[in-house]
């Protein structure tokens, strides 16, 4: 396992169960970059490229609209394993 890899298997994973928050080697992430979802990551296995092309409004109290509200992510141009912030929404 490279440093990369071992990095990654010690970063918390988007909506992941609070027993075991970290990543599993059989999936695919994408890190989340900017906004209130910050450093997670974002499990995308089995996304096809339309939908990881489309990015993903992802539920968050942490955002501008707080409970109910959205952070909005696009896959970052020519490396889809990072989605910039791209604001937010209620």
């Amino acid at each position: 396992m490279d440093r990369f890899e071992e990095q990654l298997l010690r970063r918390r994973v988007y909506g992941a169960d609070h027993d075991h928050p970290g990543p599993r080697p059989d999936r695919r992430y994408a890190e989340l970059v900017g906004g209130p979802l910050d450093g997670l990551l974002l499990d995308i296995t089995g996304w096809t490229h339309d939908e990881v092309g489309a990015g993903a409004a992802l539920p968050t109290e942490l955002g501008r609209f707080g409970a109910g509200g959205r952070a909005m992510y696009d896959p970052r141009p020519g490396d889809p394993t990072r989605f910039d912030w791209a604001g937010d929404t209620p």
